[in-house]
């Protein structure tokens, strides 16, 4: 160190002189400090630091921060070179207070480093010693927040004199400056009141502030925020005082409010209108300005009411600018202002600042300052209905008056501003109380504003009509079914627009009148516009448009309604339609029909929460609904749905869990009323079941979902005595259908079935499927029955299919209590049953078995995990499944099985299949069962071997943190070996373990198997099939992420360090080409990043080894052609552009017949993210077909044009013909020699192989061996494109006479040629 160039470095010093500087800090300047005290002084305050206000190095000291002792371990162990001076200095701190017995507390760091602090800053020179100062403050920043109050307190003084200098000085480096600003507030929250009450021409804590608040705007973004969290906190944080805002609120506020307004009235534009945009970007502090007044206001919880007043006035001006993002910070400062206000403390502000902001209303086409005041408006008075609903309620008329008036001006954003403000006010400012129980004021409001929205449709509106439907949606929905009476004249008012064939806003003018819908009823839409379809009087036109309108939106009504108006309706044109007879179907009769499908197609919505279910769904209707089931096939589906509906739509009533207010106010039914509804359903359970039994048999199986799900509906509220019965009538038909089946021969049991026959299920499924959706709504009596029929069907491998739903009934069981009660009392009943079936399960059934071995286990009892071992080798083949869903519930259930394992429990080894029943038993554990599923490793067939890798990757991702070291450890080594095994099967499935490992394990366990696992890997990244090299790159990607490029180098064989280094280059030039890209401000795919087309290699493994970064995209020119006319240009869209744009490329594709018009909306159907080809290309009209000379060419088929094409394109556009004796055709025929679609490639065993097509088709593919020269050169002759045999008629065999035309011959027709074809 004596060479040390730079002596004056703290942190270069010898360790003895830190130490020594240390122990004298402080007396240089003065004979006071920490240093200069008497040794017993110094030790006792060391001894009781932290004592005081708790100061502790335990974990928590601070609540949601780290203890001071995590943070200094940090600094001793730096990783970083700036961070070492720190831990020098923290050493010699240490070492100083241990020589000196002192006891390491915070008091007894904060004094120390106090000392240090006073050497390296002198208040009349500033900065004595820089690095010794950062480190020293960064520290101090660390232990002050754990130093008692009172110490803190008293140091004030001598904190602010020493740090004064840092935060004065313009040359202060940013990481200074931050910790010092940690200090500060470190120092400012331990002040009290009167500290606080000091002025700010002393050196007290608003002196301080002020300093903060000017750095608040500092140029340095990380010096910035540092400084706008500490006033947060600091402001957030008060002393105890009985009021309830910071002693410098104000302050602060007012500092905050007269730095932006000096920005505005320096920039020159306070109150003008902006549209020197460069203007606005040479002014940062500006936004830095709005970022202090969010952060004053956000720390004080809303604004001064003083202050108020100039504050809305410069926000205005803000929101005038045309930088959104100015404007977006000036709405976020009255967002955090009203969310301030919205606490009753703070209430008394809101009026206040409501008639401030009234106050600068701008005039009607002030475009860029109405749409924010607008927007401030709704948000405050939003703010204004949560503190005071009746009040606002109150003043709506008059402010949606107020603010429909904009809705007037020519100014598409002021329209649109002022609409969504009327959807504000009245989504938000309608209290529920008035439309449950309206006053009389409150009725008066009512029609007040009822009046005002209906005016929003007269012609002074008329170019707003579109916002204005907006409006009137949010009206019907605000006043809910109040709106009947109100609002009649809106809905005949729209209803005529919508009927009128000009009208252009049909879609607008259907959602207003589906919301009216859902609000007043259909009863009240259609008293004021009849559909007119039953009997057509003159002058009143039909309204069949209404008829899906109403099926989308009615809800909540009276069912007696479409009693009286829709079935009249649907019998009349049923009776015309049938009056047709059974000629020929016109037209009408085809509109009759479909009226009676939308007819019916409105009971679902009837049925959702009806409010007279008990008057109107009596008897004959059921009888008419049943009869319509029965005979009208093509109304089953919505009859059905309504029916649920009715019984679903009362369930959810039940099961909400909210006030019995709320409700009322929105369904207009009570629990207890949806509780009666279901009592009354219920009555008519039994008979509404045994008709949907029969359509239920009745039906196809491709259309009785609908018909189940009705079914299981109102088995949910029939009584137990109907459900027997019912049971008791579907098993006892269900007995001579299981007889049959056992008596039949097996060629009678499967007949061969017909794909385009639509035949009916055997009885048997059919009843399977009403005890599957009945069983778990039987009581427990009647489960062990239950039982016993799953127990005969279960060994019925002759019907795979009912086999399937047997399985499928353990499963349901599980979803109810009662069924779940069951599985637990008789799951050793279960279990031998399950054994049992084991070898007559069929393959469909092995997926529902599974499921069923998930539910017995999770119900098995601690006494019974034999179970486990019992069927764990089914499971694990299992895992091997071709069915996707069999695979999932095998892995499901695996996990299910380790979970119970490691429950604990003893394992009966004596009662497992095949196992001596002297057995010892076994301690459940996880590793018990890691152990009982290798001995699957050891199988017979490698199908089992690689399924027992497969489960084992399975649960090891599963459960590899509840694993003990030593048994992973052993799994990992086990299964190593395994990836030098020659059976391909077994390898894939290693494969996928040893990705597991790579990612999940941890990295002590597998860094040292890399030396093993490399290799292994490296042996199969040459193998062709399965996707082997694909799989083996991705999970050497994986590891060198992990462990890096120098561990898996180091044991990768020689061969193999290509597809390493392959590695390296891509994943550096993906990161080069991002950086780019960043640097640009555009986002750039992947995919694009790294040029990869599609067919530039034969193999990933040969792009691997033989690509370069420096390679450029091939084929580009040849893409472009062959689109006709078209031109296809391509654009980038960056974030410049698009700030939503994900990077990709986008085209537009325009027609030389019709220019684009890019301001029609036709015109986005012309823009794609990919490269679009010809959409208007017909086969019947195509272009002439010319050769090289521009001769016409004819009897050649598509492919000898594209051909064509090819060579014009290297010939006339590139000057350079093959043949022609340039350098360019040379190069031209060399590249389409090697990188031709009839390239040459190369086959097993290393043979050469190339494509021998004709002109109309393929031919046969000939294996040439690599030293034939003769093919070799028929192979390279036939990848420059230009030499065709034959006339292109039919296939040919190869005949070795007939040789490929050699580059630069002239080309030829005819059935051969001669040997002038051939290259010499």
């Amino acid at each position: 160190m004596t060479d040390n160039p730079n002596p004056g470095n703290f942190a270069n010093r010898p360790k003895e002189e830190v130490q020594a500087a240390a122990q004298k800090g402080g007396q240089s300047s003065h004979n006071s400090g920490f240093a200069s005290m008497d040794p017993d002084k110094q030790r006792d305050i060391a001894s009781q630091g932290g004592k005081a206000s708790g100061g502790s190095f335990e974990p928590g000291a601070l609540a949601g921060e780290m203890s001071l002792e995590e943070k200094l371990d940090k600094v001793r162990s730096p990783k970083l070179q700036n961070q070492k001076e720190t831990a020098v200095v923290l050493s010699a701190v240490e070492d100083t207070l241990k020589d000196q017995n002192h006891n390491v507390t915070p008091t007894a760091y904060f004094a120390a480093l106090l000392a240090l602090l006073s050497q390296s800053i002198v208040p009349p020179d500033g900065l004595v010693n820089k690095d010794l100062a950062t480190s020293v403050v960064y520290l101090l920043d660390l232990v002050t927040s754990h130093v008692p109050a009172a110490l803190l307190r008293s140091k004030l003084s001598l904190i602010l004199t020493s740090l004064g200098p840092t935060l004065t000085s313009q040359d202060v480096e940013a990481p200074l400056l931050r910790s010092s600003i940690g200090c500060l507030e470190s120092l400012l929250l331990a002040q009290d009141s009167s500290a606080w009450a000091l002025s700010q021409t002393q050196i007290s804590p608003r002196r301080a502030v002020a300093g903060l608040l000017a750095l608040a705007s500092d140029h340095r973004p990380k010096v910035r925020r540092r400084a706008q969290d500490a006033i947060t906190q600091i402001l957030k944080h008060p002393p105890p005082s009985p009021s309830l805002d910071h002693p410098v609120a104000d302050t602060c506020a007012e500092t905050a409010l007269r730095t932006l307004s000096d920005i505005l009235d320096s920039s020159g534009w306070r109150g003008k209108t902006i549209k020197d945009h460069a203007q606005e970007q040479r002014q940062p502090g500006l936004m830095h300005a709005l970022q202090l007044v969010k952060t004053v206001a956000s720390a004080s919880e809303g604004w001064p009411s003083k202050k108020i007043e100039p504050l809305c006035q410069v926000l205005m001006d803000v929101s005038r600018s045309n930088n959104e993002y100015l404007t977006l910070a000036a709405f976020e400062v009255f967002e955090i202002i009203f969310t301030g206000m919205a606490d009753h403390f703070s209430s008394s502000k809101l009026p206040r600042l409501m008639e401030a902001v009234s106050e600068l209303k701008p005039s009607l086409n002030d475009w860029q300052l109405l749409p924010p005041w607008i927007a401030v408006i709704s948000r405050g008075y939003h703010v204004s209905a949560q503190i005071n609903p009746e009040e606002t309620f109150h003043k709506l008329p008059a402010l949606f008056e107020m603010v429909s008036e904009f809705l007037s001006s020519a100014s598409h954003n002021i329209r649109v501003s002022a609409s969504e403000c009327l959807i504000s006010f009245l989504v938000n400012c309608v209290p529920d109380k008035v439309i449950t129980d309206p006053s009389i004021l409150d009725e008066k409001i009512l029609e007040r504003l009822a009046r005002a929205a209906e005016d929003l449709l007269s012609v002074k509106y008329q170019a707003a009509w579109m916002e204005v439907f907006h409006v009137q949606s949010a009206l019907f929905g605000a006043l809910r079914w109040r709106a009947a009476p109100l609002a009649r004249n809106i809905i005949k008012a729209i209803g005529e627009l919508r009927a009128s064939e000009s009208f252009n806003g049909k879609k607008e003018a259907d959602a207003v009148l589906g919301k009216a819908i859902q609000s007043v009823g259909p009863e009240a839409v259609l008293d004021i516009l009849p559909l007119n379809l039953s009997t057509s009087q003159k002058g009143q036109p039909g309204r069949a448009w209404l008829l899906p309108l109403l099926r989308d939106n009615v809800i909540n009504t009276n069912l007696s309604h479409f009693r009286s108006e829709f079935v009249p309706l649907s019998e009349v044109m049923y009776n015309r339609v049938i009056d047709h007879g059974d000629s020929e179907k016109t037209m009408e009769v085809k509109i009759f029909e479909a009226i009676v499908q939308q007819t019916w197609a409105l009971f679902p919505g009837y049925c959702n929460l009806p409010l007279d279910i008990q008057e109107a769904f009596d008897q004959e209707f059921a009888e008419l609904l049943s009869n319509l089931l029965y005979s009208q096939p093509e109304l089953r589906a919505d009859i059905c749905r309504g029916l649920q509906t009715l019984v679903d739509s009362n369930r959810e009533i039940l099961a909400v869990d909210a006030g019995e207010e709320e409700i009322q106010s929105r369904s207009r039914i009570s629990k207890a009323t949806a509780q009666a509804n279901l009592d009354h359903l219920a009555t008519f359970a039994g008979n509404l079941l045994a008709v949907l039994f029969n359509v239920y048999s009745q039906t196809l199986p491709q259309y009785r979902g609908y018909i189940l799900q009705c079914i299981n509906a109102y088995l949910s509220i029939t009584n137990e005595k109907e459900l027997l019965d019912t049971f008791a009538r579907v098993a006892q038909i269900l007995e001579p259908a299981l007889a049959e089946i056992t008596s039949e021969p097996q060629a009678a049991k499967h007949p061969p079935k017909d794909p385009s026959s639509n035949q009916m299920p055997p009885a048997s499924h059919t009843l399977m499927d009403l005890i599957i959706t009945l069983s778990i709504y039987l009581p427990h009596p009647t489960l062990p029955q239950l039982f016993t029929l799953t127990s005969r069907i279960l060994p019925l491998n002759q019907d795979p299919q009912l086999q399937k739903k047997a399985y499928k009934l353990l499963p349901r069981l599980a979803t109810s209590p009662n069924g779940a009660l069951a599985l637990r009392t008789r799951n050793q009943d279960l279990q031998s049953l399950l054994l049992s079936s084991a070898s007559s399960t069929s393959a469909p059934a092995r997926r529902d078995r599974l499921l069923a071995l998930t539910a017995t286990i999770a119900h098995l009892p601690a006494t019974d995990l034999h179970f486990i071992p019992s069927v764990l080798s089914e499971v694990v083949i299992a895992a091997k499944e071709v069915n996707e869903k069999a695979r999932s519930a095998a892995f499901d259930l695996l996990v299910l099985m380790g979970r119970k394992m490691s429950e604990g429990g003893t394992i009966e080894q004596g009662k497992i299949p095949h196992m001596d029943p002297s057995a010892p038993s076994a301690r459940a554990s996880l590793e018990e069962f890691f152990t009982m599923m290798s001995a699957g490793l050891v199988g017979s067939t490698p199908h089992m071997v690689s399924a027992s890798i497969t489960a084992l990757t399975r649960v090891l991702y599963e459960f590899h943190s509840q694993l003990d070291g030593k048994v992973i450890e052993d799994l990992v080594s086990t299964l190593d070996l395994f990836l030098t095994s020659n059976n391909r099967e077994i390898v894939r499935s290693c494969l996928g373990f040893t990705k597991v490992a790579i990612v999940t394990l941890p990295e002590g366990t597998v860094r040292p198997r890399l030396a093993s696992l490399v290799p292994g890997l490296m042996a199969w990244s040459r193998e062709h099939k399965s996707r082997f090299r694909a799989k083996v790159k991705h999970i050497l990607e994986r590891a060198i992420r992990r462990f890096g490029f120098e561990s898996v180098e180091k044991w990768c064989p020689e061969d193999g360090k290509k597809l390493i280094q392959n590695i390296r280059k891509s994943k550096e030039r993906r990161k080069r080409k991002k950086d780019e890209a960043a640097a640009a401000g555009e986002d750039v795919d992947v995919q694009e990043v790294e040029g990869k087309k599609k067919g530039r290699f034969e193999s990933e493994y040969d792009e691997a080894i033989y690509g370069s970064e420096d390679e450029d995209s091939s084929g580009a020119s040849t893409d472009d052609e062959g689109r006709g006319d078209h031109t296809t240009r391509p654009r980038r869209k960056g974030r410049k552009d698009n700030p939503s744009a994900g990077g990709k490329g986008t085209y537009i594709v325009e027609d030389p017949d019709e220019p684009l018009d890019l301001l029609d909306r036709s015109a986005l159907g012309r823009i794609s993210t990919t490269q679009p080809v010809s959409f208007n290309k017909q086969r019947g009209r195509t272009k002439a077909k010319v050769d090289v000379d521009g001769k016409l060419v004819f009897g050649v088929n598509d492919d000898d044009d594209e051909e064509a094409m090819v060579v014009d394109s290297m010939g006339k556009a590139d000057s350079g013909e093959p043949g022609d004796g340039t350098l360019e055709s040379g190069i031209n025929a060399y590249v389409e020699a090697i990188r031709g679609r009839n390239a040459v490639q190369r086959g097993r065993g290393g043979r050469l192989k190339f494509s021998n097509k004709r002109q109309r088709g393929g031919g046969d593919e000939m294996d040439v061996d690599g030293d034939d020269r003769g093919g070799e050169k028929g192979v390279r002759r036939e990848k420059s494109g230009k030499g065709r045999v034959g006339n292109g008629v039919g296939k040919k065999k190869f005949d070795p006479k007939i040789q490929r035309r050699g580059l630069g011959v002239q080309k030829r027709r005819g059935a051969s040629v001669g040997k002038g074809g051939r290259r010499r």
